[in-house]
């Protein structure tokens, strides 16, 4: 990279003049619509303050990945794109791993590193808290608990939570598809175990025999896994009232995006669990989203932190499905961020979909890492940087960047040094946390946990108390209704006749991943 051949800088406020490639470089990046400002180009160890580096508002429902070594930036850069696109009016999910990104609620305090990050820069940084609303999986932790009904989170989804294999998620699905037909509504755990011990049963063996049956040796699998499962103290995130994705996309009064954070530090020692939640969410968008084609700026940016979790021993289906989903939720005006350490942790059908990139800093400790340094630079397309050398050699708080442009074609690769985050770099306290979800207008709605009539009540009132204890079920009480009396007598059957037109037991109509479609 020699500087021989300048040409002046590529914006007012340069500090002198570029050399001619990187010149090349900052012109890819002189939008003339709006934009979020990610920070400034790197060349020959110099910070161009005159050269910025953005990325349009209008591309970012086509997916992204910010990716980089534990403790290279990661999470502040999370921070100042969710900053910017609420600024713009774009609400916004992110996933807080750690528990440090509830300070964006909050102004930032200025510093000598944050007047330093600034000046080399070109920001005008002024310290701003934005709207944001804290959840929690379950009511876990300090957030608006966040539940979904065993059917609406499908068989798909619970059978990577439980681990089970190929196999035993066909079984599961019979046993959703049979609860569908039935009208046994799974709203909770206890719901599908009732469910599984009916139709193992001696009254319920013979339900499944014409759609492949339920074997024995299978159900104690999925009821073992279960029990493990709720031991957890797991149970909690399934029941009512279910989240309703819908919340994710408001705006605050002032016209700004709320940030959604999703408190995640007291399930981070059960990753599977988080990460998968984290796809119901974004399947449960899918479906219920309207589509918007192209538009100026995405409805939602939905930031999937801790990524390579949900593609860990994916089966070839549920990779198809997730494929599938990111590439479609696009035209409903959803943006995807994967977050993780390195591109190859994200499967090649769906890294091929992530048009805009930032990439941290890699390590190169050991010849894994080295192998990862290399397949990551292979990710990106041609560039005047020696990007083996850069991705080893960047500091905290710079990355790599190649974004889509205006039109739709991907800029130059960048060096950047990003700007500071304008809200609190760090945690709130837990009592100002506190003070701030039980003051959300979302509080009343879902701080409750409701337990309904739904399958277990319904098996269980079909059978003396002792069937209900072992589970064994017997006849009903002689004056009792049957089950097949009362299941078709329910105000959940009569809906379900009603939306399917003329036949019962028509299967409740599910997405890519087995999850159901509600009724709102």
């Amino acid at each position: 990279m020699s500087d021989s051949e300048t040409v002046p800088p590529a914006a007012p406020g340069g500090a002198g003049a570029l050399p001619a490639p990187a010149q090349k470089i900052a012109s890819g990046y002189a939008f003339t619509g709006p934009a979020l400002e990610l920070g400034a180009l790197l060349w020959d160890g110099r910070c161009h303050a005159g050269a910025p580096v953005r990325v349009p508002l209008a591309v970012l429902n086509r997916h992204g990945l910010v990716a980089g070594a534990t403790g290279t930036g990661k999470t502040k850069t999370l921070q100042l794109i969710a900053e910017q696109l609420s600024a713009q009016g774009v609400p916004v999910f992110l996933a807080d791993i750690k528990g440090d990104l509830s300070g964006i609620a909050r102004p930032g305090q200025e510093n000598d590193r944050v007047r330093g990050r600034s000046g080399e820069v070109g920001q005008e940084w002024t310290p701003a808290g934005f709207p944001a609303e804290f959840l929690a999986l379950g009511g876990l932790g300090h957030g608006i608990p966040v539940r979904a009904t065993v059917t609406s989170f499908g068989p798909v989804l619970l059978a990577k939570v439980l681990r089970l294999n190929q196999t035993q998620e066909q079984s599961l699905g019979l046993i959703f598809h049979y609860a569908d037909t039935k009208g046994l509504e799974l709203i909770d755990l206890k719901d599908l175990r009732a469910v599984v011990a009916f139709l193992t049963s001696d009254e319920g063996k013979g339900e499944l025999r014409n759609i492949g049956g339920l074997s024995t040796a299978t159900a104690g699998v999925i009821l073992r896994s279960l029990t493990a499962f709720e031991a957890q103290g797991m149970a909690d995130f399934f029941g009512e009232p279910e989240f309703d994705t819908a919340d994710l996309l408001r705006t605050a009064a002032d016209g700004r995006g709320i940030v959604s954070v999703l408190e995640l530090p007291s399930v981070q020692d059960r990753p599977l669990l988080f990460s998968t939640f984290l796809m119901w969410l974004l399947a449960d968008l899918f479906h219920d989203l309207p589509e918007v084609g192209d538009v100026d700026k995405p409805r939602l940016v939905f930031f999937f932190d801790e990524a390579h979790l949900l593609f860990d021993d994916a089966s070839k289906a549920f990779l198809e499905s997730i494929t599938q989903t990111v590439r479609l939720i696009r035209s409903k005006g959803v943006g995807v961020f994967f977050v993780t350490q390195t591109p190859k942790d994200v499967p090649g059908e769906v890294l091929g979909q992530l048009g805009n990139r930032v990439q941290h800093a890699l390590r190169a400790f050991t010849p894994d890492d080295q192998k990862a340094l290399t397949a990551t630079v292979r990710t990106f397309p041609k560039s005047a940087y020696d990007l083996e050398e850069l991705l080893t050699g960047l500091g905290t708080g710079e990355a790599v960047v190649t974004v889509l442009g205006e039109t739709g074609a991907p800029t130059p690769v960048a060096a950047t040094r990003l700007r500071a985050p304008e809200s609190l770099m760090g945690p709130v306290d837990a009592a100002e946390l506190d003070r701030a979800v039980r003051g959300s207008s979302l509080h009343g709605r879902y701080a409750q946990a409701v337990d309904r009539e739904s399958a277990y009540e319904r098996l269980s009132a079909a059978r003396p108390p002792e069937a209900v204890r072992t589970p064994k079920p017997t006849e009903a009480a002689r004056d009792e209704p049957s089950l097949v009396e009362q299941v078709v007598g329910s105000g959940m059957f009569r809906s379900l006749a009603r939306s399917v037109g003329t036949q019962l037991g028509r299967e409740i109509t599910r997405s890519l991943f087995g999850t159901a479609r509600r009724r709102r």
